[in-house]
């Protein structure tokens, strides 16, 4: 059996931010995606069905400072995973954090709406980042630049719900009935989603990687 191949190198056109127009309403998912699985998949359509996406992008970031860097797979091999999980044309996936150099999402935010000021952004997330939003860099002020859309996931909803985070942005909450409209929100703004629920854990699946080395 031959030495595994690595990964092609990422091209020009995916290191670059997708193009993005006027009036768009494009939501955004940060993630290592280490591995990216089914419970991307699965946020993804809650939020282009529920938050009236024109798109989604899938932003794979090159690290996470809130993780060790020791089990992470590489940055060519988790974009490659994550472009081959879908194939729905709505869902974008980009490496552009990559060459700006963006180690935050304050950071990313920043880039993006600067650059298309005319385009509504969602920041897209699942209920277990909530639980632990107050300790991301700037936390606050990714709240206060773009609306935040969070998805239930298995366990978490309490948890989320009663978080320090939820707890201090408590009078932007916007109910989930108006979940539709929430690009057209003025940040602060979030909603919490509650769908189908789906078990798939990244974490779960480093673990199984592990053991089977």
């Amino acid at each position: 059996m031959g030495a595994e191949q690595s990964p092609k190198p990422i091209s020009r056109e995916h290191l670059r931010a997708p193009p993005a127009f006027r009036g768009m309403t494009i939501g955004l998912l940060g993630g290592t995606f280490d591995p990216p699985h089914g419970g991307h998949l699965h946020i993804s359509e809650v939020a282009l069905k529920r938050l009236g996406l024109d798109a989604l992008w899938w932003l794979v970031t090159p690290g996470n400072p809130l993780k060790t860097r020791g089990d992470m797979a590489a940055f060519n091999q988790r974009f490659a995973q994550a472009r081959a999980q879908t194939n729905d044309p709505r869902i974008e996936v980009t490496g552009f954090e990559a060459p700006l150099g963006s180690a935050y999402t304050a950071e990313t935010l920043s880039y993006i709406t600067q650059r298309y000021p005319e385009t509504r952004f969602i920041w897209v997330m699942g209920a277990d980042n909530l639980v632990n939003f107050h300790r991301w860099e700037r936390w606050r002020d990714i709240l206060q630049m773009v609306p935040v859309a969070v998805v239930d996931r298995p366990g978490y909803r309490f948890a989320a719900l009663s978080g320090r985070a939820a707890l201090a942005f408590a009078q932007a909450y916007v109910d989930e009935s108006d979940a539709r409209g929430l690009g057209r929100f003025v940040p602060p703004a979030w909603t919490f989603i509650t769908a189908r629920l789906s078990a798939l854990s990244s974490t779960e699946l480093r673990a199984m990687r592990r053991n089977q080395r």
